[in-house]
């Protein structure tokens, strides 16, 4: 099952080559089957990587302002992006030439003109390898009780979406959540039913969450939260009001909350967009929080931070 979801994936390529017609030759042959973006000098390679990263890269080697070489190097050197696979495709054919690619860090090379069949087959292969890892990855930094991602998984991924929202000057929001008066649910229904109730309420969260780079983690006992790149606090408010309904739709009994005796949740959010030197990913978190406390203070079961 695992294998066959794998081989469904459809990754996203980059191709970078200072010649248009070999741009055009390759995403002939995979347009159908993956969606493929270009660069066509490496200052754009390293632009779109750092702000998009994508599944695998076939790099040109010889290019005018920055060759693939360098390219791969500063790739591989950027904690960000160092996990990219790298296709050289060259002309050349000279063993220095190959062995130049390896230590720049490349996982494969295929020469010009590229044989289709060939190419198709070996970007297959190392998106096969990449997407495993990236399950493994993902099982590893998954909560085992709720099977949305766990506090390591969060910590990791705040820290990446500072760094990558900084350098491309975009906003990046945080929602943090907690299920209203769940100690008082668990001494009534029991901690059974206090963990079926984390788990329909991680499942209603996580319909809310719908673009693949937004990530919806719990954060400890019934607290969740929700990492939001590229998203101002308007568009982070409107996410927090639809989490805030699918928990209400779910209609959970909480026989001792005082919200309409129904399982509920109150949010904050925070959002950062000016990256100030003195601010740290810390400070977002801590504002988030500061705004869920806002919310328990005004009655609980509602959003805190518009």
């Amino acid at each position: 099952m695992l294998n066959k979801q794998i081989n469904q994936q459809r990754g996203r390529l980059l191709v970078v080559d200072d010649q248009p017609i070999n741009i055009q030759a390759i995403h002939q042959i995979f347009a159908d089957t993956h969606d493929v973006f270009m660069a066509t000098n490496g200052q754009q390679a390293l632009d779109f990587c750092s702000r998009t990263p994508p599944d695998l890269i076939l790099l040109d080697v010889e290019m005018s302002d920055m060759d693939g070489l360098e390219v791969c190097r500063r790739l591989k050197q950027n904690a960000d992006t160092r996990s990219i696979p790298v296709i050289f495709v060259t002309a050349n054919t000279h063993s220095d030439h190959e062995n130049a690619c390896w230590l720049a860090g490349g996982v494969d090379f295929v020469n010009k003109p590229v044989n289709p069949i060939t190419l198709r087959n070996r970007v297959r292969a190392h998106l096969t390898l990449k997407f495993q890892f990236d399950l493994l990855h993902d099982m590893a930094f998954m909560d085992g009780l709720t099977g949305v991602a766990n506090r390591r998984l969060f910590d990791e991924r705040l820290e990446a979406e500072w760094r990558r929202c900084k350098r491309s000057h975009q906003p990046l929001s945080l929602i943090m959540i907690d299920i209203d008066y769940f100690k008082l649910y668990n001494d009534h229904y029991g901690h059974q039913m206090g963990d079926d109730c984390l788990r329909e309420v991680a499942r209603a969260l996580k319909t809310c969450i719908s673009r693949p780079y937004d990530l919806l983690a719990r954060y400890g006992g019934e607290e969740f939260v929700c990492l939001l790149p590229e998203t101002d606090l308007a568009g982070a408010l409107v996410i927090a009001n639809a989490l805030l309904d699918a928990v209400k739709a779910l209609k959970l009994e909480h026989v001792r909350s005082s919200l309409d005796q129904l399982v509920s949740i109150s949010l904050g959010v925070a959002s950062e967009k000016d990256f100030a030197e003195e601010r740290s990913p810390e400070a977002l978190l801590q504002s988030a929080d500061a705004q869920l406390y806002e919310a328990k203070r005004n009655g609980r079961g509602q959003v805190g931070g518009g």
